[in-house]
C-alpha cells in the first residue's frame, strides 16, 4: 500500500546520521559537551566543516582518533553531491540535488563578467501558488533544513568563483523563517562561511510577520516579489494578497531604517496587457513614493497551462523609462538559462518528484 508521505520523508531523516553541516557553532559546541569531549572541539569540528570544506569526519585530523569515532557513531558531515547538471548555451547552470528525505531541488548559477551568482532553494515545491511560476505548480513537498540550504552552495563545483547568493530559485523563503534564518547565521558568521550579507539577497512574496523577523534579525538584502501596485490586479497573479495585501507589506518596510548599504528591491515579471500599462507606471509611483529601492523587470518566461503572455521588449524599455523619468531605479534583468529551464520562474523537480512518490509502496 501506498505510505503516508510525510511519515515517510520522517523515517528516512530520523534513521539517518545527524549532518554536522548546517548546525551552528553553539549547537555544534553543545554536542560535543554532550558526548564528553573538551568544549574546544566544538570550534576545531566547525572550521573543518566551515573553513577548510572536508565531506568526512575521518579528515579532521586535528581530532584524536577515539574523537572521530565517537562523532562518527552518530554524525556525518552532511555535504551531498549534485545529482545532475545541465548547461545553458549562455554559461548558465542548474544543479540537481538530492535532499535528505529522496526528494530533489534545483539551484542555479549564473556566471557573468562582474560577478557569479548562485540561485538558491528554500523549499522542495512552494504552497504559494502564483500564475506566473513552475514551481508553483508543481505544490508542496517541504520545507529544507538548514543542511541543505548550505549544502547547494558549498557543494557547488564552482564554490571559490562565487560572488553573490539569491534565496530566489524553488519555494517561498519567509515561509521557511527558521531554516532561512539559520542558513543566513552559517553563511554569515565569522566562525561560519565568513560572507558578507551585503553580497546575499532574500525575495519573498510578502509574508509580513517572517518578513519582520528577516530584517530585525538578518542584514541581508530583501527583494519583493511586487509585479503589479493593485491589489484586485494581485490576487489574480498571487494568491497571499488575499492574506497580506501589498500595501500593508510596503507600509511595514517603511518602519525600518534600512541604511545606505542594505538594499530594497522590487521583482516585476512584465506581463501583457496585465501589469504594463501607464495606469501602473502611476500605480507603482504612488505605492513607492519616497522609497529608497530599485525595482527590476523580469521578462515573463512562458510555463504550461498559464493564460499570461509577456510584455514585448519595446513595452518593457518604455516602462523601465518611464519608471527612471519618475525617479524610481530601474532596470532589465537580463534573462539567463532559459533554454534548460534555468529562468526566473521556471525552477521545478515536478517529475522527479512524481517519480519518487510511485516509489514509495511498502
Amino acid at each position: 500500500m501506498k505510505a503516508r508521505k510525510g511519515f515517510f520523508r520522517t523515517t528516512i531523516r530520523n534513521k539517518m546520521k545527524e549532518c554536522l553541516l548546517g548546525k551552528s557553532l553553539n549547537e555544534i559546541t553543545n554536542l560535543v559537551i554532550g558526548e564528553k569531549l573538551p568544549k574546544f572541539t566544538g570550534k576545531q569540528i566547525a572550521d573543518w566543516i566551515y573553513k577548510k570544506n572536508v565531506e568526512s569526519i575521518d579528515q579532521m585530523t586535528n581530532l584524536s582518533k577515539s574523537t572521530r569515532l565517537i562523532l562518527s557513531k552518530k554524525y556525518k558531515v552532511g555535504r551531498e553531491k549534485f545529482h545532475k547538471v545541465q548547461e545553458s548555451t549562455d554559461g548558465t547552470k542548474k544543479y540537481l540535488f538530492p535532499t535528505l528525505s529522496n526528494q530533489f531541488i534545483e539551484s542555479a548559477y549564473i556566471p557573468e563578467e562582474n560577478r557569479n551568482t548562485l540561485c538558491i532553494s528554500s523549499q522542495v515545491g512552494c504552497k504559494m501558488g502564483c500564475l506566473f511560476c513552475m514551481t508553483g505548480k508543481q505544490g508542496f513537498q517541504e520545507n529544507l533544513t538548514a543542511t541543505e540550504i548550505i549544502n547547494q552552495v558549498v557543494s557547488l563545483p564552482e564554490y571559490d568563483t562565487l560572488s553573490n547568493i539569491v534565496y530566489m530559485g524553488m519555494g517561498e523563503p519567509m515561509d521557511n523563517i527558521d531554516e532561512v534564518l539559520k542558513s543566513l547565521e552559517i553563511f554569515t558568521s565569522e566562525w561560519g562561511l565568513a560572507w558578507s550579507p551585503r553580497r546575499i539577497t532574500v525575495s519573498t512574496i510578502g509574508i509580513i510577520p517572517a518578513m519582520k523577523r528577516f530584517i530585525e534579525e538578518s542584514e541581508a538584502h530583501l527583494a519583493i516579489s511586487l509585479h503589479t501596485p493593485f491589489n484586485d490586479d494581485r490576487i489574480k497573479l498571487m494568491p497571499i494578497e488575499k492574506v497580506h495585501p501589498i500595501e500593508n507589506v510596503i507600509s511595514e518596510i517603511r518602519k525600518y531604517n534600512f541604511g545606505r548599504q542594505r538594499r530594497i528591491s522590487f521583482e516585476y515579471i512584465m506581463l501583457k496587457g496585465i501589469n504594463d500599462t501607464p495606469r501602473h507606471i502611476k500605480g507603482l509611483s504612488k505605492l513607492l513614493n519616497g522609497l529608497r529601492c530599485r525595482i527590476n523587470l523580469i521578462r515573463f518566461h512562458p510555463i504550461p497551462d498559464t493564460p499570461l503572455l509577456g510584455s514585448d521588449q519595446n513595452t518593457i524599455e518604455w516602462f523601465k523609462n518611464e519608471l527612471n523619468n519618475k525617479g524610481i531605479t530601474t532596470t532589465i534583468r537580463q534573462s539567463r538559462g532559459e533554454d534548460i529551464f534555468a529562468a526566473c520562474g521556471l525552477l521545478s523537480t515536478k517529475e522527479l518528484t512524481k517519480k519518487q512518490n510511485n516509489n514509495t509502496d511498502i
